[in-house]
């Protein structure tokens, strides 16, 4: 006897409306629970939202936020750690109830412990960021100090570089915007 896996939907996460120790995602009809993110990964996050930010007041070319939650589609819906969009872009994203509804151009995800939740970040979200047009996605990893920086290179997304703690992070996406990898953990 084949069983039919369970496609989880949008408003299936109604479900789990009042539980806040655990984050849902559901990515291609597959719900992802992970725990709530630990204080060096909120930490982390911060840190990359406030450069972000800084260098957004700097340019007013757009706003970064910390996990606003993407709905991509019925079956895709995210909770990236960071984002940054431009206010151009940041006006056809919104929904009215203020949600993302498609691709910020960049994401930022800081890996948590677990080889669940390193190949989540790695291969199945890396995956429907391409698909969904984001133009660049940085993996952070707070324990190696580093990141990973992939960029839209024709349909998909490439990896570009890896940065180590004394490398300067640059983005061709952010004009004049530089940062020491160090700052971000």
């Amino acid at each position: 006897m084949q069983t039919t896996p369970v496609r989880w939907t949008t408003d299936d996460l109604e479900l789990f409306a009042g539980d806040r120790r655990n984050r849902y995602e559901i990515i291609d009809g597959e719900l992802f629970v992970t725990k709530s993110p630990s204080w060096d990964h909120q930490s982390s996050c911060g840190n990359i939202v406030t450069v972000l930010n800084n260098w957004s007041d700097e340019t007013g070319l757009g706003k970064a936020a910390i996990a606003p939650g993407i709905i991509f589609s019925d079956s895709d819906n995210v909770i990236p750690d960071v984002v940054w969009a431009s206010h151009e872009r940041l006006k056809h994203l919104l929904d009215e109830a203020g949600h993302l509804t498609g691709a910020p151009e960049l994401v930022v995800e800081v890996l948590s412990p677990g080889e669940k939740n390193e190949k989540r970040d790695r291969e199945t979200k890396l995956k429907l960021y391409s698909v969904q047009g984001v133009q660049e996605y940085w993996i952070c990893d707070s324990i190696q100090k580093k990141v990973e920086v992939y960029r839209r290179e024709q349909a998909a997304l490439k990896l570009a570089a890896t940065l180590f703690s004394q490398d300067e992070l640059t983005s061709p996406l952010l004009p004049g915007f530089t940062c020491l990898v160090s700052k971000l953990f």
